[in-house]
């Protein structure tokens, strides 16, 4: 495996293999890896012969007051990860290979609506930071395919609509949530989780997972499903930001004859802010 820190040296390496005919999948990360981004990883060789993984804290997706700082940085054990996980490029630039401009007056990519809802209406700001970095990292790698992992559903969907409205021509693929054996989603922020908070942590999950069971099982009162589900989460301790039934294609309000849906949530517990999701086929 490769550690690259420049885009000139990143686009030599993948022109090489475009010339070897060879497909490239993209696997943008802030690091801090754990299963979960090494299940994408794997994910990204089922579907191109040529991996790059990325690395990037990046400063726009974060607000004033946000564990920007704190956030955990491990480069070199992520390094080893990625190594033995069989990726071809580690690519790690710096803030200034990225923003070269800086970020005060940087171009930003925007998907409106989307990025105002739930999580961004949590976090101002925080998509058009996502948008902004990933259509730069698209454009550098030019990948065949991206994977991201379905935990920050949101995300997945505003960046598929990016890549529509912008006609970029990547596959954006999902990796399934990988998750403790108590049900809790895998997230760099966990470690952020006391030891009480940790055994009240996963009643995310099971809300979530008892609101999709009660809508398999014909329960259409989504008014009801969505007020229990913060009343669960109230009651276990945490501090919910919304608990919410939507269209899994578009985030908007179901319609009655709606059959693919999705089930978030977003909740504060101490230090860490957690999301998940569960998927509805009805």
């Amino acid at each position: 495996m490769k550690q690259i820190t420049d885009i000139s040296s990143l686009r030599n390496e993948i022109d090489n293999w475009r010339q070897a005919g060879e497909s490239v999948a993209l696997v943008p990360t802030m690091g801090s890896l754990h299963k979960g981004h090494m299940n994408l990883v794997s994910l990204a060789h089922e579907h191109a012969e040529r991996v790059v993984v990325s690395i990037f804290v990046n400063p726009t997706q974060f607000r004033p007051g946000e564990d920007f700082a704190e956030y955990p940085r491990t480069l070199a054990t992520d390094a080893r990860r990625l190594a033995r996980a069989g990726a071809d490029i580690l690519f790690a630039p710096s803030s200034e290979e990225i923003y070269p401009e800086g970020t005060e007056q940087m171009t930003t990519v925007s998907v409106k609506a989307l990025s105002e809802i739930f999580c961004g209406a949590a976090r101002p700001g925080h998509f058009d930071g996502v948008t902004s970095v990933v259509c730069r990292l698209f454009n550098m790698v030019a990948p065949d395919v991206a994977v991201f992992g379905q935990k920050d559903y949101q995300q997945l969907v505003i960046l598929r609509r990016m890549a529509s409205d912008l006609h970029i021509p990547v596959n954006i693929i999902a990796g399934q949530t990988q998750r403790e054996k108590n049900g809790l989603a895998l997230s760099s922020r966990n470690q952020y989780l006391s030891k009480e908070e940790q055994k009240a942590a996963p009643t995310i999950y099971w809300a979530l997972a008892d609101c999709r069971q009660q809508l398999l099982d014909g329960q259409r009162d989504l008014d009801r499903l969505e007020a229990e589900g913060l009343d669960r989460l109230h009651a276990a301790g945490l501090d919910p930001e919304f608990f919410a039934i939507r269209k899994a294609s578009d985030l908007s309000p179901p319609k009655a004859d709606s059959q693919h849906l999705v089930v978030l949530t977003a909740a504060r517990l101490g230090a860490a802010r957690l999301i998940d999701n569960v998927l509805v086929e009805l």
